[in-house]
């Protein structure tokens, strides 16, 4: 039994069909039974039950197919830290980020690139907490900043700051010209949120909880940048993090912070504890780290 053997197999249970296997794996069908047959003979027991009409798994492909997605996954994870052994100051970089750091991340990328000039950048917004731990654990980032307090022995998650989640409204709305605006004020007010699985919605929906209310949830959103847009129509209010307001947006919307210190999150860098990442990779985690200047508390 070896590695291609498996991955055959689990190409053939993937697609339910030896024949979309064996074009996706570009060999002929033939070659493709005859490497499962191979395998069925060094296993000493059949792994799949084929038919005229289809084919399926018997208790021991089962069982098999669970073991062999393992192995093949932590084969990839090694050819891929092999690789970027090989990577110094060169390759790829690619880190999951959250809206809300638009403002500054930037300038981090500007600075490492005076050192790095040759690494390629790729980011990407991963957003929700399963999606943060799901992407380091694929490989598929090197690291995340986000605003999700993983916490997995597998994973290392490093506070970098505290941000506020300000009341953005319409200027034309009346409460926009108040000094002072209480949460409890905002329960009949329609809500635009953050869908379910996004921290920022049980953040918001705790401080309201802490006031003994609930908002009139009106919207739900999956991005700032769509609260923003609803809000700019005067269609509803919303709770965003400061820092997103940062860069240029609608001059009709009027910020407000409001006077709850549950309305306050934490934004962290997170990444694999024991993967390999290439000096130049390192380097960036470490760019982020340092770019502020004082660490916060957990």
């Amino acid at each position: 039994m070896d590695l291609k053997q498996l991955s055959y197999f689990v190409s053939v249970v993937d697609h339910m069909s030896f024949s979309k296997a064996a074009e996706k794996l570009h060999i002929s069908q033939p070659s493709l039974s005859n490497a499962i047959k191979n395998l069925e003979r060094d296993l000493g027991f059949q792994i799949i039950e084929r038919n005229t009409r289809n084919s399926r798994l018997t208790e021991a492909g089962e069982v098999l197919y669970g073991r062999a997605i393992h192995l093949l996954s932590e084969m990839a994870i090694v050819k891929k830290e092999m690789e970027e052994v090989k990577l110094i100051g060169k390759g790829e970089l690619q880190i999951g980020m959250i809206e809300s750091v638009k403002y500054w991340i930037p300038k981090v990328i500007s600075l490492y690139n005076k050192k790095f000039p040759e690494m390629h950048i790729r980011l990407m917004e991963v957003l929700s907490g399963d999606d943060v731990m799901n992407s380091l654990r694929k490989y598929e980032t090197h690291a995340i900043i986000t605003n999700q307090q993983i916490k997995e022995v597998d994973i290392e998650t490093v506070p970098l700051y505290k941000e506020k989640l300000v009341l953005v409204l319409h200027e034309n709305h009346p409460m926009a010209t108040r000094e002072s605006i209480m949460l409890k004020e905002l329960e009949q007010e329609p809500f635009i949120i953050s869908t379910e699985g996004f921290q920022t919605r049980e953040d918001i929906l705790r401080a309201f909880e802490l006031e003994d209310t609930v908002p009139t949830i009106k919207y739900e959103i999956e991005r700032f940048e769509t609260a923003l847009s609803l809000v700019g129509e005067n269609l509803g209010i919303a709770l965003i993090p400061e820092n997103y307001l940062q860069g240029p947006y609608n001059l009709t919307i009027v910020s407000k912070i409001i006077d709850s210190r549950a309305l306050e999150r934490t934004v962290y860098l997170t990444y694999m504890k024991n993967r390999y990442v290439s000096p130049a990779i390192q380097a960036f985690i470490m760019e982020v780290e340092g770019f502020f200047e004082y660490k916060v508390s957990d």
